[in-house]
């Protein structure tokens, strides 16, 4: 008996190690482009145009986690992914990466993040390690993905373009 439970007790342990050491890929987005009035604006035409294009180039990538900023423009821009992978969208806080790293770092399966102008790339230097930090987008930028790799071991995070895909 004493070995039947030890045997359970390393089985849990070991299957809670590997899911922090299992290779995933982390995207991430700024929100496709918006309106220009109001505090929590919608998206423009062209952004819902954006947005469908994000849930093309994820679409054979299998997302398992799908996260948010609690804005309209974030929302709008993730729910066609959301939708296709059959995911609810996570709300976090743009304010606070270190719980958001922490998050993800701990999840299982490859995951879609969408955020804004002044963090999205401030959320892939946390996995850039020592390598050239990303400098924050400018108000007109919206074509940017980075592609965060996690292996048990290292990161990697290239910046591509929508056009890319």
């Amino acid at each position: 008996m004493k070995s039947l439970f030890l045997l359970l007790s390393l089985a849990l342990l070991f299957a809670s190690c590997t899911s922090q050491n299992k290779p995933k890929t982390i995207y991430i987005v700024r929100h496709a482009e918006k309106q220009l009035e109001g505090n929590d604006p919608e998206l423009l035409y062209v952004g819902g145009v954006r947005a469908q294009k994000l849930a093309q180039i994820v679409q054979d990538q299998e997302i398992k986690h799908v996260f948010s900023t609690d804005y309209k423009r974030t929302r709008l821009t993730v729910e066609p992914t959301a939708k296709q992978a059959g995911v609810p969208i996570q709300s976090y806080d743009p304010k606070n990466h270190d719980a958001l790293v922490e998050q993800l770092r701990n999840l299982d399966g490859n995951i879609l993040v969408v955020g804004h102008s002044n963090t999205v790339s401030q959320l892939a230097n946390y996995f850039v390690g020592d390598g050239e930090k990303y400098a924050d987008l400018t108000d007109l930028e919206y074509e940017y993905i980075y592609i965060v790799t996690l292996e048990p071991n290292a990161a990697s995070v290239i910046r591509k373009v929508y056009k890319d895909f």
